[in-house]
């Protein structure tokens, strides 16, 4: 028995001792040259550092994803409450929109058509005139045409007593058109003295578009649109 634990305990050091022989005097410009077992080690070592590399570059990747997923949460969080209250406020918010809608609907039928301008004029016209007021200018100007409307100012000068002016304001506020009154300026005229006053302004009136001319704002928009990226 002592003997044969004497053999095998030479075997694994002549072993060892073999397998260290082979890793002595390599020549380090030459590795084909060298025996297998330093080959084998030398292959091992560079499958485990690629490997190690490998490893280490994605965990690195996925740490940045799983960062800038972590940066999204507080924006989404938030957009998920705004989105729940929404949700629950749904149909209060279907309410507030239709009666938006019919506001909408309202005021463009206080929009006269083109072809109702010459009406709304007169309108104008009368109610200084039922007003006891004298017209010295009643001079519509140049249309100024806007995305979805179009802009009609007049300019008018009249004289009367102070309170027609004031009726006379009032009456134009509640003409079923919406008319405004802008640049208002009260004098009195010199060679009156009767208590009369002169009044100037400019009355602005409004109108919707027709769809021809709709058409022709929207390809003016394309057209300048156009213009624009050409010159960058």
């Amino acid at each position: 028995m002592a003997t044969s634990s004497k053999r095998m305990s030479f075997d694994i050091n002549e072993s060892f001792e073999r397998a260290a022989a082979q890793f002595r005097g390599l020549d380090m410009k030459e590795p084909g040259q060298w025996p297998l077992l330093p080959r084998l080690a030398a292959w091992a070592l560079v499958a485990l550092v690629v490997v190690a590399l490998g490893w280490v570059l994605l965990l690195s990747e996925q740490s940045d994803l799983l960062q800038a997923e972590r940066d999204r949460e507080p924006a989404l969080k938030a957009d998920y409450r705004a989105k729940l209250g929404q949700a629950i406020n749904l149909s209060e918010l279907r309410k507030q929109k239709l009666q938006v809608e019919e506001y909408v609907v309202q005021l463009e039928k206080q929009l006269p058509g083109k072809a109702e301008m010459d009406a709304l004029l007169s309108d104008i016209n009368q109610a200084g005139l039922g007003r006891g007021l004298q017209f010295e200018l009643f001079r519509p100007g140049q249309v100024v045409v806007k995305d979805y409307y179009a802009e009609l100012p007049i300019a008018i000068r009249v004289s009367g007593r102070y309170h027609d002016m004031g009726a006379f304001a009032a009456d134009v506020a509640n003409l079923s058109r919406i008319v405004t009154l802008h640049d208002l300026a009260i004098s009195t005229p010199q060679r009156e003295a009767n208590g009369t006053l002169a009044m100037e302004a400019t009355a602005r009136t409004y109108r919707y578009l027709d769809p021809a001319e709709i058409e022709e704002q929207r390809k003016a928009r394309a057209a300048a649109k156009a213009a624009a990226g050409a010159k960058r």
